[in-house]
């Protein structure tokens, strides 16, 4: 999907690989090995997605992460405009 893997993806290309990890609901476990990021850097992000209302949050035996419609539109925006670019 979106990036390259010689190059460093930016913030939009993670926010964008968490969404998509996340569509079908994921646990922080699932979302940082799927969207190739570590425990450490994942926080920030997914806090954001959630604050913003991108990402919704569920409770169970561990918290679950799902990608809202905003967040769908946000990803398809994300990926319209990398296929634009060409990159």
């Amino acid at each position: 999907m979106l990036g390259d893997n010689n190059m460093k993806r930016d913030k939009t290309q993670i926010m964008a690989a968490i969404l998509n990890t996340c569509i079908n609901g994921a646990n922080k476990t699932r979302v940082v090995y799927q969207a190739n990021l570590n425990f450490k850097t994942v926080n920030p992000y997914l806090d954001t997605l959630v604050e913003k209302g991108f990402l919704d949050t569920k409770q169970g035996t561990r918290i679950l992460y799902e990608t809202t419609d905003k967040g769908t539109g946000l990803l398809e925006t994300l990926v319209n405009i990398e296929e634009t670019l060409g990159e």
